[in-house]
C-alpha cells in the first residue's frame, strides 16, 4: 500500500528519504559507478559509512514503455523485456508499473532534505522467472531502469539519464514454495529490492564520525565495518 502526502503518477508517480540508513554490504544498484570506490575506500578510513539522502524528492514519474516485449511462454529464459508471474493473468504493463510505483514511494518516503527534485524512472527490462523456472531451478530478478533526476523548479537535469541495474537473486523449488507460503512472493522481493536500489541511489555514503561525504554510487561501496 502507498501512503504519504506526495502525487503518484503512471505514464505515472511521486514520493519522498531522510536521515540516515547503516549500509551493510555491497549494493550493486547503479551502472554509472566507475571510478568512484577509490574516494569510498578513503571515507571508510575515517569510520563506519552510512547513506544520506541527497534530495528532496517532490515527484515521480514512472513510464513502462508498451514498446518493450512481454512474454507469456512457460520456459526457462524467454525472449521478452517483461517476464512477469508473480499475479495473475492481466495488464504486465499496468502489473509492474503498480510494482515500480510502489517501490519508488517506499525508497524515497522519508527523502526530505536536500534540493527539491523530480524523479522520472523508465523501465528498461523486468524480467522475473516463469514457472517452470520458479518451480524448478530458480535464478535472477533482471530488473534494469533509467534514472533521471530533475530540479523540481526548473525541469533542468541534474543527474542522468543514466541505466540502473537492480538484480537479485530468485528462489527456486522448495524454497520458493516455501517462501509462497510464509508470504515472501515473487512481488515482496522485487518490490524491496527495487525500493533498496532506489534509496540507495538518490544518496551518499558519509562517515558517521568526521561526517565526509563521498560522491560514488553505492554500487561501489564495499561493506561497512
Amino acid at each position: 500500500m502507498i501512503t504519504g502526502w506526495r502525487n503518484i503518477v503512471m505514464v505515472l508517480a511521486i514520493a519522498g528519504l531522510g536521515g540516515c540508513a547503516a549500509l551493510n554490504g555491497p549494493q550493486e544498484g547503479s551502472s554509472s559507478a566507475q571510478g568512484r570506490l577509490g574516494a569510498v575506500k578513503s571515507a571508510r578510513m575515517q569510520g563506519p559509512i552510512y547513506m544520506m539522502a541527497q534530495y528532496d524528492v517532490e515527484n515521480i514519474t514512472i513510464d513502462v514503455p508498451r514498446s518493450l516485449k512481454v512474454s507469456e511462454a512457460n520456459t526457462y529464459r524467454p525472449n521478452a523485456d517483461i517476464v512477469w508471474r508473480g499475479e495473475p493473468f492481466g495488464d504486465r504493463y499496468a502489473q509492474v508499473g503498480a510494482i515500480l510505483a510502489e517501490a519508488m514511494a517506499t525508497g524515497t518516503a522519508m527523502m526530505t532534505s536536500g534540493p527539491k527534485v523530480d524523479i522520472e524512472i523508465t523501465l528498461a527490462r523486468f524480467h522475473a522467472l516463469t514457472e517452470r523456472t520458479r518451480y524448478s531451478i530458480g535464478g535472477v530478478h533482471a530488473m534494469q531502469f533509467d534514472l533521471t533526476v530533475r530540479d523540481a523548479a526548473t525541469g533542468a537535469i541534474i543527474d542522468g539519464p543514466r541505466r540502473i541495474v537492480a538484480d537479485t537473486p530468485a528462489s527456486g523449488g522448495a524454497k520458493a514454495i516455501a517462501e509462497d507460503a510464509a508470504g515472501r512472493t515473487q512481488r515482496v522481493v522485487v518490490t524491496e529490492r527495487l525500493a533498496e536500489v532506489i534509496r540507495f541511489e538518490l544518496s551518499k555514503p558519509v562517515t558517521a564520525d568526521a561526517g565526509v561525504l563521498a560522491s560514488a554510487s553505492p554500487a561501489d561501496l564495499p561493506a561497512a565495518n
